[in-house]
């Protein structure tokens, strides 16, 4: 694939208002994609579009990932407004910072509810308009905590690994159909998912795995942004990007059984 293949494609964007959802939109503008821009967030929609290279065809939509209903409708809408989608970016997420002890089933509900239902939801929708095209890219984004699972971060691991099942089992469905998944594990990524997760210092360890983890973002999202397009360009399935992406996947592989207290020494916990 080469850098023009963007040119005119139809790109929606969930988690468009901030991070690399918003350095994706910049960075694809660029391309000449044609954009449509969804986040809950309308005020941070609006500034994602002014960023935007000058003549862009973006439209920004209201969109609440955890509800069925809206990313049906948001597809949709899509279709009537752009004519169809060449790719979809489920990118929307959240987080929280707790141990199994004192994270709330509500907190791990809505976690799931955006992280991983979120990306049920935008694939289910996306996925037959694609298949009726007979072409089509699913980016479905998890995190180097779909390779690994780290101390705080129960609900955000179980539902990037939810993810990571999601779009690799898409890899043997879709095979022959015209229609692709791409799988993204970000790693150290300064965005403000890393900067401001809902946390609970009820404990030292918390403390500790929030400072570690700040400690990890380095990646400015723009870079992100262009590791991933370069990526999709190059026609590569799974994409490891960002600050440690590629030391945790390794490690994850070669001690599947044993790396927690690997992990736990690069955390420094």
């Amino acid at each position: 694939m080469k850098a023009e293949n963007f040119k005119n494609k139809i790109v929606a964007i969930t988690g468009a208002g901030s991070g690399i959802g918003q350095a994706l939109a910049v960075e694809l503008a660029g391309h000449g994609a044609r954009l449509a821009l969804a986040d809950i967030n309308d005020a941070a929609l609006a500034q994602t579009l002014a960023l935007l290279a000058q003549g862009t065809d973006a439209r920004t939509y209201s969109l609440d990932v955890s509800s069925r209903d809206a990313v049906f409708g948001f597809a949709e809408q899509v279709r009537r407004d752009f004519g169809g989608a060449h790719f979809i970016v489920n990118n929307a997420g959240t987080s929280v910072l707790a141990t199994v002890e004192h994270v709330t089933l509500e907190e791990i509900e809505k976690v799931l509810a955006i992280n991983l239902w979120g990306v049920i939801h935008g694939t289910k929708a996306f996925l037959p308009i694609m298949l009726e095209q007979g072409a089509g890219c699913i980016v479905n984004v998890s995190s180097v905590f779909g390779l690994v699972a780290t101390p705080c971060s129960v609900a955000y691991t179980i539902s990037k690994f939810g993810v990571r099942g999601l779009t690799e089992t898409l890899w043997q469905e879709l095979d022959g159909t015209g229609v692709r998944a791409v799988l993204v594990h970000p790693g150290g990524i300064k965005t403000n998912i890393s900067k401001a997760p809902e946390a609970h210092f009820a404990g030292e360890l918390e403390r500790r795995v929030a400072e570690a983890n700040l400690r990890q973002m380095t990646t400015p999202a723009q870079e992100c942004a262009r590791q991933i397009v370069s990526g999709l360009l190059r026609g590569d399935r799974r994409l490891l990007v960002g600050s440690g992406a590629r030391t945790l996947h390794w490690i994850s592989r070669l001690f599947p059984d044993g790396y927690g207290e690997l992990v736990r020494r690069k955390l420094g916990v």
